[in-house]
């Protein structure tokens, strides 16, 4: 875990805390080639390490027979299609995601990775925060991997069905994953499974306004563990990347308010005399 890994880790936290619900633990392993087996306890440390403690955990790796059914019910075909053919096939801006364009959909290719034959539609989805996002699937989103030619199962597929088959009904993640989420909320449709609500919180970022990522410098929770740095004063600084006034040491407790206020500003800003934000006094919440 890295600062924003921590961070996000402690926004879901405290959003379930605020609102009564149970607070769940998700190791999303499916790509076997990152996968280190000590990384599990690390991650367990590091949390309780920041006083973070949930109320049951899963692992994707023991999930696989429940996307395979998933899989089965939608309509799929097989593409050989490597990411370097995709990219002369089609145009796209500097370091957009490539749109699919439907190289495989009439072939009979009998291995490769499964991509779903998305449906001509729009999907929509809404954030607490951000407001609602619409993507046209067939020109904006293509027919994208939901199991890699490797054997992996794609995010996607996973956090869709683990979503609804662990009764989550709030999802609270970083915003570089917002634009994912309309094809999430397709998928659900697909698969008849509930939507969840959506909170996409900012990206912590470095002195450059970079996002803070492992693979850029970000130090671990568990290096600074290590070293001695204190729990109270990460936490502050997490906090105070929101911009909430907090004391050098905190408590994660005494961060529920800030929480509270935070979401009650969100369902201002976002009110209209016909339709408010409601949070039921009970939810669920990966982190």
């Amino acid at each position: 875990m890295h600062l924003g890994n921590a961070r996000t880790a402690l926004f879901a936290w405290l959003h379930s805390r605020s609102l009564g619900g149970r607070h769940l633990l998700r190791f999303e392993d499916l790509d076997t080639g990152r996968v280190r087996s000590w990384a599990y306890d690390g991650i367990r440390r590091d949390l309780t390490w920041l006083g973070l403690d949930w109320d049951e955990e899963f692992t994707q790796s023991e999930r696989r027979d429940l996307y395979e059914d998933a899989l089965r019910r939608l309509e799929t075909y097989r593409c050989d299609c490597t990411r370097k053919q995709i990219a002369e096939a089609v145009s796209a801006p500097h370091g957009a995601e490539l749109v699919y364009p439907g190289t495989c959909r009439a072939k009979d290719v009998l291995s490769g990775a499964v991509r779903w034959r998305a449906p001509n539609e729009t999907a929509c989805a809404h954030d607490l925060r951000l407001g609602t996002l619409c993507q046209d699937l067939a020109r904006e989103v293509g027919d994208f991997v939901l199991l890699r030619s490797d054997g992996a199962f794609a995010y996607h597929l996973a956090v869709v069905v683990d979503d609804a088959l662990t009764g989550v009904t709030d999802v609270v993640r970083g915003e570089d994953l917002w634009l994912s989420t309309p094809r999430h909320v397709a998928l659900q449709g697909a698969l008849n499974l509930p939507t969840p609500r959506y909170l996409h919180v900012p990206l912590l970022k470095d002195a450059f306004g970079e996002r803070l990522a492992k693979r850029g410098g970000a130090p671990s929770v568990t290096a600074l563990r290590e070293a001695g740095e204190q729990p109270s004063r990460l936490l502050s600084f997490l906090a105070a990347s929101m911009g909430w006034r907090v004391p050098d040491d905190v408590l994660p407790s005494d961060l529920l308010e800030c929480w509270r206020r935070y979401l009650d500003n969100l369902s201002k800003n976002q009110a209209s005399p016909n339709t408010r934000s409601h949070y039921p006094g009970s939810t669920d919440v990966h982190s």
